[in-house]
């Protein structure tokens, strides 16, 4: 297959902020996108798109549900013949007024909801779709990280932060065993990106955050989309296993 208009692309979390812009960017560079979200938005959120004449499919899906993620994972394949890209894009961030709950007080039910949505199902994901991939030698898997996920943020959540660092270390060994299948994995690390996610707590708080971005601004959804497209493309086949810090300068290595 040598035109990424015939390539199909599923993002989660795409009924907002990041994910939404990553499917609209994916939408609008010819891909065939299937959005998913837990919430039903996510029907409303991307029919503008359908509205273009873009090429979007809306799908109402609990990814922690694994057997709801089978049957998705076979729907497409079904639908398409295909399943070229995978973006897991989908999280949450639980806190008490903006502000992070301590390792002390969080219940054991706190600790696995985070991790069973925002690293247990993106591996699950994974597992699901990379044969799919290998059995057309050729994928992209694009698993979003975060800053929290390589330092130390202070807003961050412990659950959260383990999440995103295991996320990294999930996609390298993912990278290593399908390097050989014309697939890729690779991490993308935001910092503070606007959505719905990024603007709880007070104007102070947020306030004080920007004034920690070197650039001087929060980013934009569709920064991280530009990022993504490269990464599904065609031209980022030498690139694999590795992670992509878009922060605005808030984290150098």
């Amino acid at each position: 297959m040598n035109s990424k208009q015939q390539r199909v692309a599923a993002v989660t979390g795409a009924a907002g902020g990041l994910g939404l812009g990553i499917a609209q960017r994916l939408a609008r560079a010819g891909y065939q996108v299937v959005a998913i979200d837990r919430a039903p938005q996510v029907e409303q959120a991307t029919q503008p798109l359908r509205d273009e004449g873009l090429k979007v499919q809306a799908v109402v899906l609990d990814i922690a549900d694994e057997e709801a993620v089978r049957r998705m994972v076979a729907d497409v394949d079904a639908r398409y013949g295909r399943f070229d890209i995978l973006v897991n894009n989908a999280g949450i961030h639980p806190k008490i007024d903006g502000e992070r709950n301590s390792f002390l007080k969080m219940t054991t039910l706190q600790w696995n909801e985070v991790i069973g949505i925002n690293l247990t199902a993106a591996f699950v994901l994974c597992r699901e779709v990379a044969p799919l991939m290998r059995r057309q030698k050729w994928g992209r898997i694009v698993n979003m990280s975060s800053r929290a996920g390589r330092t130390l943020v202070e807003t961050a959540g412990i659950h959260y932060a383990a999440a995103k660092a295991g996320m990294i270390g999930m996609t390298r060994i993912i990278a290593s065993e399908v390097a050989g299948d014309g697939i890729t994995a690779n991490c993308i690390a935001p910092g503070r990106i606007e959505s719905p996610m990024t603007t709880q707590g007070s104007d102070a708080q947020r306030a004080m955050l920007v004034g920690r971005i070197p650039v001087g601004r929060i980013g934009t959804p569709d920064e991280i989309g530009h990022v993504v497209e490269f990464l599904v493309s065609e031209d980022s086949g030498y690139l694999t296993g590795t992670v992509i810090d878009v922060n605005g300068g808030t984290f150098m290595c």
